[in-house]
């Protein structure tokens, strides 16, 4: 269970085999806002490590659950989170600086994540497969999809629960057990889910959590073979990491992006395009792989989108996430705040201009709006994972789309247009792992196939897609 320190601080420490372990050492999790000391997590040691890897393996071998068990169990937890759920919005209002109605927003879609896992559980099935050749008239053959065995979870500090659930859940729903190592920057989210399941009536080793820091605690996760498959969300040079680390043992990589999303002149409500890019540049303080970074508006409209976006930014309530009226709240730290404002600084001694924002108050970076900046510009080229959005005209698509495609990125694109040819068009020529039309690049279901290409990660999520990448297709041949 969880325990208690002597100032009344939560204090997580690992979770194996059911029950809480006390770590041998702990850290502070902090406030982002304030800076205070809300938490202490613990450190995982290689033998807690090693301890939680054998529990879930000896727990996948010996133990199962039917599809209508894992079902139940996950709707269970999904009720239990409605019951929560100003208390889990209210845990990452603090541990990562979100504001608070975006905090309820991603409550909410975890929620929805997990009732489509368990929906899941009970779909999975192979298929049949002809075998038209000669000497094969007397076999009958089809697949089934067996679970894969010990995952290990490796998740990100921007969104705590969602993509916690968009990893835990599906696992769960595929017959599978977990190992999972939470963000180090915001594990309290991670921990309270973890009570929850076990309380809608998880067994005991079907789930275990080690807190610590990814270089330590997650890289004793990668050295073990024992794990099966790795999903992880994070930064392309940790998934590089990992997949060298993990031979050919599976991995789902969800990686980074500097989301293009462009806007034609035909565009049906320039107004809504605004709001859209705008407001969702800055969702979580920017922080989110598919964040709206460039903007690419043809030239015969660029003046007017230039001056709504900046009307539309200048509009946005900045300051504490724990007020219901804020819009944009702190960055994950002022470390992080700083290295965007360097960028910002370095893109306008290069020739760029502030339009609005750019200034920052500790690990608040304001929303900032930049134009005239150049391709090779930190805040173009690469991710810059802030309150940032870049404002580019362009005369023809060909150029747009060119512009939007020349990045080592690939998660998802946006473009605005009413022309039916020219969306189809797009869907052929954008390489990117979704080409979001008449939306932006930020827009995500939660139960569709969600995934990028190039450096931007391998394999896919969302419950279904994650189920197929979470189990194994094997093949029955029967000779009659």
């Amino acid at each position: 269970m969880t325990t208690r320190s002597q100032e009344q601080l939560l204090v997580y420490g690992h979770f194996i085999n059911g029950n809480w372990i006390d770590p041998n050492e702990t850290f502070a999790v902090l406030d982002k806002y304030n800076g205070n000391e809300i938490a202490r997590i613990g450190i995982a040691s290689r033998q807690a490590v090693d301890d939680a890897i054998s529990n879930a393996l000896q727990t996948f071998q010996t133990k199962t659950l039917t599809p209508v068990q894992r079902y139940e169990i996950l709707m269970r937890a999904a009720e239990i989170f409605k019951e929560r759920k100003e208390e889990l919005a209210l845990t990452m209002v603090q541990e990562v600086g979100k504001v608070l109605k975006d905090a309820r927003g991603e409550i909410d879609r975890g929620i929805q994540t997990f009732i489509a896992a368990a929906e899941e559980a009970k779909r999975i099935a192979g298929k049949g497969i002809p075998l038209g050749q000669p000497g094969s008239e007397n076999k009958m053959a089809f697949t089934i999809r067996v679970p894969v065995g010990v995952i290990g979870a490796i998740t990100p500090f921007n969104f705590p629960f969602n993509l916690v659930a968009h990893k835990v859940a599906p696992a769960i729903a595929a017959g599978n057990t977990i190992v999972l190592k939470p963000a180090e920057l915001t594990p309290l989210s991670a921990c309270k889910m973890v009570e929850i399941l076990t309380e809608a009536g998880l067994p005991a080793g079907f789930l275990n959590v080690v807190n610590g820091f990814g270089h330590e605690t997650g890289q004793y996760l990668l050295e073990d073979d024992r794990i099966a498959m790795f999903t992880f969300t994070g930064s392309p040079k940790v998934g590089r990491h990992i997949k060298s680390t993990t031979g050919i043992r599976k991995v789902t990589l969800e990686l980074g992006n500097n989301s293009p999303n462009i806007v034609h002149k035909d565009v049906k409500d320039l107004d809504q395009a605004v709001d859209l890019c705008v407001t969702r540049g800055y969702i979580n303080a920017g922080q989110a792989c598919i964040s709206v970074q460039r903007i690419y508006v043809h030239q015969d409209i660029f003046d007017v989108f230039a001056e709504k976006a900046v009307q539309r930014t200048q509009a946005l309530n900045v300051g504490n996430p724990a007020d219901p009226t804020m819009d944009v709240g702190p960055m994950i730290s002022e470390k992080e705040a700083k290295r965007a404002e360097e960028w910002i600084v370095e893109a306008v001694q290069q020739g760029a201009k502030v339009a609005c924002g750019g200034k920052r108050e500790g690990s608040i970076l304001y929303p900032t709006v930049l134009v005239d900046v150049e391709p090779q510009m930190k805040v173009v080229c690469e991710e810059v994972f802030a309150p940032v959005i870049t404002l580019i005209p362009y005369s023809d698509i060909e150029e747009a789309f060119r512009m939007a495609n020349e990045t080592r990125f690939g998660l998802q694109v946006g473009l605005f247009t009413s022309d039916l040819q020219l969306a189809m068009r797009a869907t052929r020529e954008l390489q990117f792992g979704g080409v979001i039309i008449n939306d932006v690049s930020s827009y995500r279901a939660d139960v569709m196939p969600y995934g990028g290409v190039k450096d931007s990660g391998i394999g896919k999520e969302g419950p279904h897609a994650a189920i197929e990448e979470m189990t194994d297709e094997r093949i029955v041949v029967i000779n009659l």
